[in-house]
């Protein structure tokens, strides 16, 4: 295995470690207005409370790993999709501040106030994560000098809206399994009759994304058609999307956390193999396409970087590790709850 390809699949595990952990986060906040008074509200918030800025260690490392290993990659796509990454940026800062701010005065509007911005910016952060990524997939305008030459409205085309729309169902369906497993008595009840709707939506959303790239984008199904070793990967997605009702049923919460987790690594998994080796697809020229070989670092930084990494991913990982193992267990208000 190449350096290239090696530091492909590592930017690939920190988003995918991102979209995995601050997943449910978003989906928490996607189903906050569900909750109908003040406590199951709190609840809710203390239930992602002192995990939530840990999680988003992972994006910053993913950034940081693509800004080193693929610099023509990521001047591209933060320049190219500038406006939707600062819309995702400010959706990111109303929602962390709602968090801290939300209980920080008794009077009902005030906290009703932040209330509806949680959830606005959970649900605006999930929906262009997935409109990224959909992007990714169909491809964007790119010149001969692998720069972005579209406008905002080409990056709204219905594929990348409906990735949108499915990655905020899968969160949220994520994040009803989260409260599920943090939560206890009647609130669980509550939450637990979410999560029937959320599944259906995602299974409904996904399937017409499937049939979608299917028959529009088939360059995605190209590894695994020459390469069927990797088919069993699709298998995988489908027994751990059919395991979720079934744990929840048996009341193993923590199964169906884990077997919803591995759906979404699994996707992720997917999704990295149909892009490989390419990184940005340029929807017009062909020739126009960043790989993981004209828009990488030097040899000579890759082999660096990977040291650093080496150093650096068991530390994140253990950090990560400890936050859960210490806050493990189901959520009750205190002196010091949000």
């Amino acid at each position: 295995m190449d350096l290239n390809t090696l530091w492909f699949g590592l930017v690939g595990v920190l988003f995918t470690g991102y979209a995995m952990l601050d997943g449910f986060d978003f989906g928490v906040g996607t189903l906050h207005l569900l909750h109908r008074n003040d406590h199951d509200r709190r609840i809710s918030l203390n239930a992602i409370g002192p995990v939530w800025d840990g999680n988003e260690v992972w994006l910053v490392t993913g950034g940081g790993a693509l800004f080193a290993a693929f610099p023509m990659v990521y001047a591209t796509v933060f320049s190219g999709l500038y406006l939707p990454f600062m819309f995702l940026l400010c959706a990111l800062i109303f929602r962390a501040v709602a968090i801290e701010f939300r209980s920080k005065q008794p009077m009902r509007w005030w906290r009703n106030l932040w209330d509806a911005s949680f959830f606005g910016g959970s649900v605006a952060a999930s929906f262009l994560f997935g409109l990224a990524m959909g992007n990714m997939v169909r491809g964007i305008p790119l010149d001969a000098d692998h720069e972005f030459n579209g406008s905002l409205r080409s990056l709204l085309h219905p594929y990348a809206l409906w990735m949108g729309v499915t990655t905020v169902a899968l969160f949220a369906m994520h994040g009803a399994i989260y409260l599920a497993m943090k939560t206890e008595g009647d609130l669980q009840a509550r939450v637990r009759r979410w999560i029937g709707p959320c599944i259906i939506a995602f299974i409904i959303c996904h399937s017409i994304l499937s049939l979608a790239t299917l028959l529009y984008l088939p360059h995605m199904t190209e590894s695994i058609k020459h390469q069927p070793f990797f088919f069993p990967l699709v298998v995988l997605v489908i027994l751990a999307i059919a395991n979720i009702p079934r744990a929840i049923h048996l009341g193993r919460d923590f199964q169906a956390f884990l077997s919803s987790g591995a759906t979404m690594g699994l996707l992720m998994t997917l999704f990295g193999l149909g892009l490989y080796p390419n990184m940005v697809i340029s929807s017009g020229e062909p020739a126009n396409t960043l790989t993981i070989y004209n828009g990488a670092s030097s040899q000579a930084t890759l082999r660096i970087m990977l040291n650093i990494a080496l150093i650096g991913m068991p530390v994140v990982l253990t950090y990560t590790t400890c936050v859960y193992w210490i806050f493990r267990g189901k959520v009750r208000l205190g002196d010091n709850s949000y």
